[in-house]
């Protein structure tokens, strides 16, 4: 995993990626005990073309002269199965940008904040996401302020409402 990281960081530093931060299963796991995943799920902010749409293609042209290839949806990096996840809206882009910067076996990394976790689990909606809602709740040291800040800006308190006793 540090050596997928570093790759990661390598292309964030080279403006492959202009932001990106570990989410979904994976990024739960800072926060609480391990989930069943079976890869890496990254949200990015890619570069815009002179379209204006966002591609995945450069990211991915990158990782294969790397020697990376994609395996599905995923690309495997340094053994480690990779689904990046452009950020496609408000929450995402919120989700990316107020990320935590931190270590994972000394490589530097940005995990998405626990509260932004759990608001997007309730936009995906999911009843896997309901019960990693719940996991959240019983286990993670939640800022209940900010949560529900998010929860306002993004229009999810009714959810919240639905998925929380």
């Amino acid at each position: 995993m540090k050596h997928t990281l570093q790759v990661l960081r390598e292309l964030e530093l080279a403006g492959v990626i202009d932001r990106y931060a570990i989410g979904g299963a994976m990024g739960a796991t800072f926060y609480v005990e391990p989930l069943l995943t079976f890869d890496l799920d990254v949200f990015v902010v890619l570069q815009q073309s002179a379209s204006g749409l966002l591609s995945l293609t450069p990211l991915y042209e990158a990782l294969r002269a790397r020697g990376y290839i994609e395996e599905g949806e995923c690309v495997l990096i340094e053994g480690v199965p990779v689904q990046f996840l452009p950020a496609y809206n408000a929450l995402l882009e919120e989700a990316l940008q107020e990320a935590r910067e931190t270590s994972y076996e000394e490589a530097f990394t940005r995990v998405v904040r626990a509260e932004h976790l759990i608001a997007i689990c309730l936009q995906t909606g999911r009843d896997k996401d309901r019960e990693r809602v719940r996991i959240f709740r019983e286990q993670a040291e939640l800022d209940m302020n900010y949560l529900s800040g998010v929860l306002q800006r993004h229009g999810l308190e009714g959810k919240w409402k639905q998925w929380t006793p």
